[in-house]
């Protein structure tokens, strides 16, 4: 297999390839619990030549990025700790979830929800509704039960929930429900994995029982699951407390 460093850059490429490798070895980091890495194990993750890596990790620890123990191990440094906390501290959680909620809704022409969770409830973050959407829908920060409806009933099944119904919905990916929670009300929804697989959430597509027979909930469950993994993606390492602290407008 060819690694990083069996890839001959053009002279015009020479520098940005440096860089991508530099980043390559920044991102070894995000392979494990591990806080300090081996010069061969570094190595071995980025595909790069022992040489090479050391040569690229004394730069990076030129500017703080990186450091070096004194037996030769390296860790992230306090300068990749700073620019963590400015991303986080930069991050809009709703400009990432309203467009990915939005165009689900537009593609169904049903509301798109947004849920997360702590303990045994789930609240609803964020909701795009539908031409059509029920007035009596779950308000934004509304604490609801996590064993009942479809968004709660997939993160449980996410969370590794035992039973043969979660069994069934981790095998499908998605989950579907009529009038459970409400009288009134169908969905199918989707967990939500970020970075590592930690389970953020569930994405619902929902509306009136009427109009969301069970087959019309199964030809939405691809959308739907469709979405959940976008929006894993756009979250990436955002860590689920970071959403359930805006739970309340």
């Amino acid at each position: 297999m060819r690694g990083p460093e069996d890839i001959a850059p053009t002279p015009g490429q020479e520098h940005v390839h440096a860089v991508v490798r530099a980043m390559s070895l920044l991102k070894a980091f995000d392979g494990g619990d591990e806080v300090f890495l081996s010069l061969t194990e570094l190595a071995r993750r980025t595909g790069m030549h022992k040489p090479t890596a050391l040569r690229l990790a004394r730069t990076l620890a030129l500017s703080r990025f990186m450091v070096q123990r004194k037996d030769g191990a390296w860790r992230l440094g306090p300068a990749a700790g700073w620019i963590g906390s400015r991303y986080q501290a930069q991050f809009d959680v709703g400009s990432v979830i309203e467009p990915i909620l939005r165009q689900l809704s537009i593609d169904t022409g049903e509301s798109a929800s947004f849920y997360v969770h702590e303990g045994n409830l789930r609240s609803c973050l964020m909701r795009c509704d539908g031409p059509n959407a029920r007035p009596d829908h779950p308000r934004s920060g509304e604490l609801l039960p996590l064993d009942l409806g479809a968004p709660g009933r997939a993160i449980l099944a996410a969370l590794g929930e035992p039973g043969d119904l979660y069994e069934r919905i981790r095998r499908q990916g998605y989950h579907w429900a009529r009038a459970e929670r409400s009288t009134g009300a169908a969905a199918v929804a989707a967990a939500v994995r970020g970075g590592q697989g930690t389970v953020l959430g569930a994405i619902s597509t929902s509306g009136p029982v009427e109009r969301l027979t069970p087959a019309v909930l199964r030809k939405l469950a691809p959308q739907t699951v469709a979405a959940a993994k976008r929006l894993g993606v756009a979250l990436g390492g955002v860590p689920a407390t970071a959403l359930r602290a805006t739970w309340h407008p």
